[in-house]
């Protein structure tokens, strides 16, 4: 049995950094905690209370036994898992786990996480079975930028048999969720019939599948600075891309800049459905149409001769209302507020609303009145917007829409010095 595990080399030295360990508990990251305790001597422990199984409590316990024994700090962190996020309990409870680590790491923090070669390869043939890109394909990486500080994964080149090794030589006590011998979630699956069936026929599948993903890496760091530039040519300067630009790319690099931009906005991973989707239908979209692709609480939509993406935002209810003076910021349902600048309040109090349709509205250095549906168009405001402005009016006087201003409203923000803005949170 193996006494030691060897670590990948982190890119920066740990020796003057604080090593954040995210412990669940299980083996893996209890053998973590015990090999880190003697290579560091700025060592603590994380571990995310999730509250999904009946025993959370006793296995946080356990954690707090165990870094006592260490006499290594340990915080505990209560999280609660969207059930209603679309990403799957297994990927919502990733995300609340993940925003717990971001939230609690440090300038410069190392957040050391137990994953191992037998999770590369499950997380390799998980992204393949979904089609994924290259970047999907490269799956998890030892060391890279995280929040404002470092992720490091010292155990990605060591097999779990081997961590198994070091934690019976050590007599190591660690926990077994029950839920990882069903096979409910694909990766149980993958991990419990699939791989063991793969080993009996290839011994080396795991590390084979693990190379895999290493040289996907790194043909993925070689072409990043062609995607770079090629991202940053396409890339408008209000953050979404021209579409003209874009499709002058061959299609399997325009596949990867639309990837690396979707990524840089913070968005989920497009799926491949997102990517023919672009190709068949967003693009090709004649310039007076909005064609839009939806995914995991995220969208793109195609306007005119630009791509825009998004997180899905609620529109205004449609009766929604609002009394509004302007002396304080007004709040509104979907996050975003309205505010006066320059000015103490209206002369009398004003109403904010949601667009019923119908609405008309009167422009500066215009004669008469105009529907505000082709108000809006007129003044290049995109669909995204369009279908969140909150109007503010008087009577049935509309004075604004958004930051859209009617003739009246408009004369007197100039008379008092004063503006109005939209924030869209």
């Amino acid at each position: 049995m193996s006494a030691t595990l060897p670590l990948t080399a982190p890119q920066a030295t740990i020796d003057t950094a604080s090593v954040v360990v995210g412990l669940s508990g299980g083996v893996d990251s209890t053998a973590l905690l015990h090999r880190l305790k003697d290579e560091t001597s700025r060592l603590r422990a994380l571990h995310v209370h999730h509250g999904l199984h009946p025993e959370a409590d006793a296995w946080a316990e356990h954690c707090a036994a165990l870094c006592a024994s260490l006499d290594v700090p340990l915080k505990i962190i209560r999280v609660e898992v969207d059930r209603n996020s679309g990403l799957g309990l297994e990927g919502a409870a990733r995300h609340a786990r993940h925003a717990a680590f971001a939230a609690e790491l440090q300038d410069g923090e190392v957040l050391a996480l137990a994953h191992h070669r037998d999770d590369q390869a499950e997380t390799f043939l998980l992204r393949t079975l979904r089609a994924s890109g290259i970047d999907g394909l490269s799956a998890m990486r030892p060391w890279r930028q995280y929040e404002n500080g470092w992720l490091w994964r010292p155990l990605l080149d060591t097999p779990r048999s081997d961590i198994l090794a070091y934690a019976h030589a050590h007599g190591l006590t660690w926990i077994e969720d029950p839920s990882n011998a069903g096979n409910t979630h694909d990766r149980n699956f993958l991990r419990n019939e699939v791989m063991p069936l793969l080993r009996r026929r290839w011994p080396q599948a795991s590390a084979s599948i693990a190379r895999s993903a290493a040289l996907a890496a790194e043909t993925m760091e070689r072409d990043a600075d062609g995607l770079r530039i090629a991202l940053l040519a396409c890339r408008r300067g209000d953050g979404d891309l021209d579409a003209t630009t874009l499709q002058r790319l061959p299609t399997s690099f325009r596949a990867d800049v639309v990837r690396d931009w979707v990524d840089e906005a913070g968005l989920p991973p497009l799926p491949a459905s997102g990517i023919d989707a672009i190709e068949r239908q967003l693009l090709p979209a004649r310039s007076d149409t909005e064609a839009e692709y939806r995914w995991q609480q995220a969208r793109i939509l195609r306007w005119r001769d630009r791509l825009h993406a998004e997180t899905l935002r609620p529109a205004l209810p449609a009766d929604f209302h609002a009394e509004w003076d302007g002396r304080d910021p007004q709040q509104l349902p979907d996050g975003s507020r309205l505010e006066l600048l320059g000015a103490t309040a209206f002369d009398h109090a004003l109403r904010v609303q949601a667009r019923r349709g119908g609405e008309r509205i009167h422009l500066p250095g215009r004669g008469h009145s105009h529907a505000l549906k082709h108000a809006l168009q007129q003044a290049d405001i995109p669909p995204w917007l369009r279908e969140r402005l909150p109007l503010l009016v008087d009577g049935d006087e509309v004075l604004a829409a958004g930051d859209l201003l009617s003739a009246r409203l408009h004369d007197w923000l100039k008379d008092h010095d004063a503006r109005l803005v939209w924030h869209l949170g």
